[in-house]
């Protein structure tokens, strides 16, 4: 199939275009928004060609074609009439759907996904020196200087990168934010980890009773800093007159929020802080590797449910304090379980397309992005999903015994070894990597797979016992010729004005500018969709065509104003047998087109399809042929 047809597939299986509010797309996913995902055919979306997998997730349906496909995907979606959203649209829409935990986890993501790259770099950084270390290469002492710069600067400023990014998503100034983040780590205040040493650097004492310390590599207290001074500053401007909000709003919001900040907010959070890291690291050094066989076992579960963005506020807490993150190892052991069982079933499938669709999601899975392998083959056959959780699980187990702990966050897997490079866990890092692929493949070719093929020609039989059994056996394509559903002025398809329509990507047919307002139907057929606005029908009819009937061009605005069903889907019909009524004065009223496209929409089916009327065309007469 070529992407126009994939296309129209995809829409189909969404419950077509009256069920879709809009799409848009990021570097791999078409994102859809639909109004009711019970009409989703998620089947037949999820066994198309070129689709790597499919799953709902804060309120989109999001189909997986990869990067470039999905780009050339879109505008075949759009050319065939879905409406279009910005993704900053759509994401404002999905942030709505779900329970208060999920969008508040969304929002943790939102804040801390842009600090990444940072502390991917830092953590890179630091193994780069921690190589030289280990060759016993020694720097110079203003090369050395300089790496700590590299190694250091990110953690030291991390509260005005916190406080920057929280105001950038709760809608208050960023360079506001930075600013005010900044302040909480200013040099004019005792540095928190010379102090936390116990050296001679000690807090300031206000008021004498408040210690006030700079916030060097604090998160939780920047965080709810960020979240406070973003409503804060909101709720200042509206009530300070514009002609006086560039001077009044920045001036009052640093004022009172470094004062909270510093006194109120800082202090007290810093303290939760603490306890969150104890207790994080209470679950991490569990003995025998329980903690790691605990989140190596759930990680991917919680991908899944959308909701693993909070790792990032642990790990970001866990590099600040120690520059040390023993999440990472663990979360690699998952990741790469899954990957694993994703080869697996790629190695052990006949099918070509489960083939050419499992080896690339397992390669991005080692990559770092487990989405296509989760949704596009393990999730989908359910028990490669679930034995790859054992896998993660003994993995994480076992990265917990070693004692592995990454530089940095964000990166696993192939790009992850740079992160154990140089504190000298490289050797440990690749076992782990070694056994939890060891163990995923394993488990997933000898019990979590029957090969698709195998099944589907198991299916296949049980369908012909069915039908030899009942005599329901569909009839072969033939040649027919279809009568007028339409009585009127017969126009060519190409002159009408819909794109859609006109340009033939729902198939070819012709168009007729109605004298009456009755749809009739074309052939013998059963109704296989009836519109409940009753602008639209859909037959197929018993020598195999299927024929749409629309009424009216963007008709579906009217939400079945002057238009009247007379049948339902599954309903027998004969030629000339009656389907509905509307009324063109209230189309015309309501400014739209009522010429009505006639569509065989399985044109790719036949050798031809040809009109064979023009002028005026009177109840019975021929108005396409159908050759195979």
């Amino acid at each position: 199939m070529n992407n126009q047809e994939i296309a129209k597939k995809v829409i189909d299986a969404l419950g077509g275009r009256e069920n879709v509010n809009s799409v848009a797309h990021c570097a791999t996913r078409l994102r859809v928004m639909v109004k009711d995902e019970g009409k989703i055919n998620k089947e037949v979306i999820e066994n198309l060609e070129k689709v790597q997998g499919a799953f709902f997730n804060s309120g989109q349906y999001q189909i997986i074609f990869g990067t470039g496909t999905v780009n050339k995907m879109y505008d075949e979606v759009v050319a065939l009439g879905l409406p279009t959203s910005s993704k900053d649209d759509m994401k404002a829409e999905a942030a709505k759907q779900g329970n208060w935990f999920q969008r508040a986890i969304r929002t943790f993501g939102d804040v801390f996904v842009p600090i990444i790259p940072v502390i991917v770099a830092t953590g890179l950084f630091m193994g780069v020196r921690g190589l030289f270390n280990a060759l016993e290469m020694p720097l110079p002492g203003d090369f050395a200087t300089y790496t700590q710069i590299l190694t250091d600067t990110a953690f030291i400023i991390l509260p005005g990168l916190v406080v920057w990014s929280t105001f950038r998503v709760f809608g208050g100034n960023p360079a506001v934010g930075i600013v005010l983040g900044m302040m909480l780590v200013s040099g004019s205040l005792p540095n928190a980890w010379a102090v936390a040493s116990g050296g001679e650097v000690t807090a300031m004492n206000f008021f004498g009773f408040i210690p006030v310390v700079g916030l060097q590599g604090s998160v939780l207290p920047a965080f709810i800093i960020g979240v406070v001074g973003a409503k804060f500053e909101k709720a200042v401007r509206k009530v300070v007159p514009d002609v006086i909000d560039l001077l009044v709003t920045p001036f009052v919001t640093l004022l009172v929020m470094s004062i909270l900040g510093l006194f109120v907010i800082g202090p007290v959070f810093h303290v939760v802080e603490n306890y969150i890291l104890v207790a994080t690291k209470a679950i991490l050094s569990m003995p025998f590797g329980l903690g790691g066989f605990l989140i190596g076992g759930v990680h991917q579960l919680i991908v899944v449910s959308g909701v693993h963005h909070i790792f990032n506020l642990l790990e970001v807490q866990l590099l600040a304090a120690d520059h040390a993150n023993p999440f990472n190892a663990i979360i690699t052991a998952a990741m790469t379980a899954q990957g694993a069982a994703t080869v697996a079933v790629g190695v052990k499938t006949k099918n070509p397309k489960l083939k050419t669709l499992a080896f690339p999601a397992a390669l991005s899975a080692f990559l770092g992005i487990t989405e296509p392998a989760i949704f596009g083959v393990n999730l989908r056959f359910r028990k490669p999903f679930f034995l790859s959780l054992i896998a993660g699980a003994i993995g994480g187990g076992l990265a917990s015994i070693l004692g592995l702990a990454g530089t940095g966050n964000g990166i696993t897997i192939i790009p992850g070894t740079m992160l154990y490079i140089g504190n000298g866990q490289l050797a440990q890092y690749l076992l782990m990597v070694a056994v939890s692929f060891a163990l995923g493949f394993a488990l997933t070719y000898m019990f979590g797979y029957e090969d698709e093929k195998e099944v589907a020609t198991e299916v296949e039989t049980e369908r012909l016992v069915q039908e030899e059994t009942t005599g329901n056996i569909p009839a072969a394509l033939q040649n027919e010729t279809l009568v007028t559903p339409i009585v009127g002025d017969v126009v060519a398809l190409a002159d009408v004005n819909d794109p859609v329509f006109s340009s033939g990507a729902m198939g070819q047919g012709i168009a007729v500018k109605p004298s009456q307002g009755v749809v009739y139907a074309p052939a013998d057929a059963e109704v296989s969709i009836a519109f409940p606005t009753g602008h639209a029908f859909g037959l197929k009819t018993t020598a195999g065509a299927e024929v749409l009937i629309h009424v009216g061009i963007d008709t579906v605005t009217m939400n079945g104003e002057g238009f009247e069903q007379k049948v339902a889907q599954g309903d027998k019909v004969k030629a000339g047998d009656v389907l509905g009524t509307f009324d063109s004065n209230k189309i015309a009223a309501a400014g739209l087109d009522d010429t009505t496209m006639v569509i065989v929409t399985n044109t790719a089916d036949y050798a031809s399809v040809a009109p064979v009327a023009t002028g005026s065309v009177a109840k019975g007469d021929a108005v396409i042929e159908v050759k195979i």
